[in-house]
């Protein structure tokens, strides 16, 4: 079930949030509410994989109950071991299996995996669990407790990727305290933004970009007009869809009582790509430096290991995102410009804040072409194209102007977690236009086929 459906949103998401509120003041019964309605959120994609996503989570807590009863390290290495596999099998063993008999030059095996929903997010915050643990943090004691943090519908699917230390305390604090009313309200507006960002800018940016890549996947090398539309489209498109999944998943919670931590903070205004980094999937760059890049040393042992350190942090996250070299071709050029921006820094040497956006910019809006195309010669096509190659041309652009709202709102204002959680204050006239507005958008997404968010397949 998506988020941005009318079924969701007027069948599912109301009925929930009403018998939460209530049993709001039994903590047992409310966390059963969610944790239900969480596997049945789940189930209505695949109901198979229901059973092994609560064996799985408990076996995962069973494996931190174990080492808090004998304290012996072997037991959430094992968890992160186990999540691994789990991982591997379920997205990385046909992958692997394919290029080896590519290399040999036999054909790909015929293996049909299907993929679970959420897969990368489930598990690499278990194995943040596990890891945590191993430094001394302290597990979490119920099963109800870690069902929720594991199974909570609105991060389940695409995060943010959230530590039991950040949700676990939550879940004793009852939500009809004093904030309740505010919670709800301010939830509610994160919520129709997030559905504006999704229904009204990303898929509409998506029929200009779709057909310009599927054109070039065919073998076409496009106009210079063309490459770039399709890539600033695409730029604009994926920031719109997962930042307002983010911001859909956090205003949920928040009408829940429970805070999530914040994912995105106005990417495309970085003037260096290590600040882009800072601002983009911010729970996902916090997992990579935390669990990879200083376990692997960070920048304790000297430039080349920390270069190399960056450019192996980035490729492994450039493979969570898809089973595919172009995605380890994209991680890999993210670490090399990380590396590179080091280096600069180290040096003393500045670029003006326009230049560094434009130069950071270029270079995002490039990575983005590679991670879009589904091999590498379509995106070396597009690229060609982007460089004059395929002539001058023009483009067509369906809706032109949602194109030119999307560059405003992406490089003007706050971020819109900040406008909603922090700056919004209450007024009538407020609430009649979020109302108006999310009538709209029930309007425009009933008209429309419901397009899966992009992070749904990763």
């Amino acid at each position: 079930m998506l988020f941005s459906t009318q079924a969701f949103l007027l069948g599912f998401l109301p009925p929930v949030l009403a018998l939460f509120h209530l049993c709001a003041g039994n903590r047992t019964a409310r966390q059963t509410v969610l944790v239900g309605a969480s596997l049945l959120f789940y189930g209505l994609w695949n109901w198979h994989f229901v059973p092994a996503l609560v064996a799985l989570t408990l076996a995962n807590w069973a494996l931190g109950r174990a080492w808090a009863a004998t304290g012996r390290r072997a037991w959430p290495i094992a968890g992160i071991v186990l999540n691994l596999v789990i991982l591997f099998v379920f997205k990385y063993a046909h992958f692997f299996a394919a290029s080896l008999a590519w290399a040999a030059g036999r054909p790909s095996p015929g293996w049909r995996i299907l993929l679970p929903l959420g897969i990368s997010f489930f598990t690499f915050q278990k194995i943040a669990y596990h890891a945590d643990l191993l430094r001394g943090a302290r597990p979490v004691r119920g099963a109800l407790d870690f069902l929720e943090f594991v199974t909570f519908f609105p991060q389940l699917i695409a995060g943010p990727i959230v530590r039991h230390s950040e949700i676990v305390p939550q879940f004793g604090t009852d939500p009809r305290g004093p904030d309740m009313w505010e919670n709800l309200s301010r939830g509610a507006m994160l919520l129709v933004l997030g559905l504006a960002k999704k229904a009204g800018l990303a898929d509409t940016l998506a029929l200009a970009c779709n057909p310009l890549f599927a054109h070039a996947a065919q073998g076409a090398t496009p106009n210079l007009a063309e490459a770039w539309v399709a890539a600033l489209t695409y730029t604009l498109e994926i920031f719109f869809d997962f930042s307002g999944y983010s911001d859909m998943a956090i205003g949920m919670a928040l009408m829940f009582g429970l805070r999530l931590p914040f994912n995105f903070d106005v990417p495309y205004r970085a003037t260096s790509i290590r600040a882009f980094w800072q601002r983009w999937h911010m729970t996902l760059s916090r997992f990579l430096r935390d669990y990879v890049y200083i376990p692997l040393g960070g920048n304790r042992r000297g430039t080349a290991r920390q270069m190399a350190n960056l450019l192996a942090t980035m490729m492994l996250g450039g493979l969570w995102h898809g089973a595919g070299w172009t995605f380890v071709a994209w991680g890999a050029l993210h670490g090399t410009g990380l590396a590179a921006n080091h280096a600069w820094t180290r040096a003393g040497l500045r670029l003006p804040p326009l230049a560094g956006w434009a130069a950071t910019m270029l270079f995002v809006i490039i990575g983005w072409v590679l991670f879009r195309a589904p091999d590498f010669a379509t995106a070396g096509r597009v690229l060609a194209g982007m460089a004059g190659l395929g002539g001058w041309g023009h483009a067509k652009i369906p809706d032109a102007a949602v194109v030119w709202i999307a560059i405003a709102v992406a490089l003007l204002g706050p971020s819109s977690q900040q406008a909603v959680l922090r700056m919004l204050r209450p007024s009538p006239p407020l609430a009649a236009g979020a109302a108006i507005a999310f009538v709209f958008l029930l309007l425009l997404i009933g008209g429309r086929i419901p397009d899966a968010f992009i992070y749904f397949q990763f």
